[in-house]
C-alpha cells in the first residue's frame, strides 16, 4: 500500500489572509476612515442617534457611572455628568457642533487664502510683497490674546467661533497656493494661454486652479484637526462656545475638576477629541503621499 502523502504545514493561502488585510490597512487609511465616518454620520443624524437629549438635567442621576463600571446602568452607557446629563449624546451632539464650526470656518478660509495666494502668485511684485508682509504680521500676532479679544468684543456664540477659526486658517492657504502658482504660470501651457489672447480670470479658472486643487485639499484636511483642537482649547479656557452647548472642549473644561473621582466626564470628550484629531492627521499625511509624486510612498 502506497503510503499517503501527508502535508501537516499551514496552509499558504490560510497564512496569506492576515498578511493580505495588513498591507491593505497599510496602504489605505482605513481605521481613520472609519472614525471619520462615525464622527460624520454621528453628526448628520445626532438626534436620532442620541439616546437622549444633551441638555435634559437629572440630579437624581449625576455623576453616574458608565454601564460596565461598578454601579453603572444601561440607560446610560457613558454615565451621566455633574448635573446628570446623558455623556454619550453630549458627545455625538458635539460632534454636529465641531463638524458645522470647522466645515464653515475653513471653506471661510480656503476662499480668502486661495484668493490672495492666486493674486500673490500670478501678480507678483508690489502686490506679492505687500500680501507676504500681511501674512507675516498676522502669523507673528499671539492668536490666544486675538481670540479673546474677538471674543470680548462680539461674545460667546457659534458665529463668533466660526469667525476665530476662520481667522487662523487662511494664512496656510495664501503661503502655499502662492508656491504653487509661482511654478504653474511658468509652464509652457499657460504660456500658450497667453499668447492666444485668454484672459488673466480665464488662465486662473482654467489652467491655474486646477493644479492648485490638489495641494489645497491637502492642507485642508490637515487643518481640520487643528480647528478642531482650536476649538476645543479655547471652549476648554472658556472663550470658546458657551454653556450649555455641547462641545467637546467645553465638556473637558467642566468635567476637570471630577477627573479624580469621576473620570469619564473629562476622559470621553477628550478621547473623542484625539481619535478625531490623529485620524485627520493620518488621512492628511496620506493624501500628501498620494498626491504629490515626490513624497509618494505608496
Amino acid at each position: 500500500m502506497a503510503e499517503a502523502n501527508i502535508n501537516f504545514g499551514p496552509r499558504p493561502g490560510i497564512i496569506g489572509y492576515p498578511k493580505r488585510a495588513w498591507d491593505f490597512i497599510r496602504r489605505w487609511p482605513v481605521i481613520p476612515g472609519i472614525i471619520l465616518a462615525l464622527l460624520v454620520f454621528s453628526a448628520a443624524f445626532a438626534p436620532i442617534v442620541a439616546p437622549h437629549s444633551p441638555y435634559d438635567q437629572s440630579l437624581r442621576d449625576r455623576t453616574q457611572a458608565p454601564a460596565w463600571a461598578e454601579g453603572g446602568s444601561s440607560e446610560y452607557l457613558l454615565g451621566t455628568d455633574h448635573v446628570g446629563r446623558d455623556v454619550l449624546s453630549r458627545v455625538i451632539h458635539g460632534a454636529r457642533i465641531s463638524l458645522m464650526v470647522t466645515v464653515v470656518a475653513l471653506g471661510s478660509g480656503i476662499l480668502i487664502g486661495v484668493t490672495l495666494g492666486l493674486i500673490a502668485g500670478w501678480y507678483g511684485g508690489f502686490a506679492d510683497e505687500i500680501l507676504a508682509r500681511i501674512v507675516d504680521i498676522w502669523l507673528a500676532l499671539p492668536f490666544l490674546l486675538v481670540a479673546l479679544v474677538v471674543v470680548i468684543v462680539f461674545g460667546q456664540s457659534v458665529p463668533t467661533m466660526m469667525l476665530v477659526l476662520a481667522m487662523v486658517s487662511w494664512s496656510t492657504f495664501v503661503r502655499n497656493v502662492r508656491a504653487e502658482v509661482l511654478t504653474l504660470k511658468t509652464r509652457d501651457y499657460v504660456e500658450l494661454a497667453r499668447v492666444s489672447g485668454a484672459s488673466t480670470p480665464r488662465i486662473l479658472i482654467r489652467h491655474i486652479i486646477p493644479g492648485v486643487v490638489n495641494t489645497v485639499f491637502v492642507i485642508a484636511t490637515l487643518n481640520v484637526g487643528g480647528l478642531i483642537l482650536t476649538e476645543a482649547t479655547l471652549s476648554f479656557l472658556g472663550a470658546g462656545i458657551p454653556s450649555p452647548t455641547p462641545a467637546w472642549g467645553l465638556m473637558v473644561a467642566e468635567g476637570r475638576d471630577y477627573l479624580r473621582s469621576h473620570w469619564w466626564i473629562p476622559v470621553v470628550p477628550g478621547t473623542a477629541i484625539a481619535l478625531v484629531v490623529m485620524s485627520l492627521n493620518f488621512l492628511g499625511d496620506w493624501l500628501r503621499d498620494r498626491f504629490d509624486p515626490r513624497l509618494r510612498q505608496i
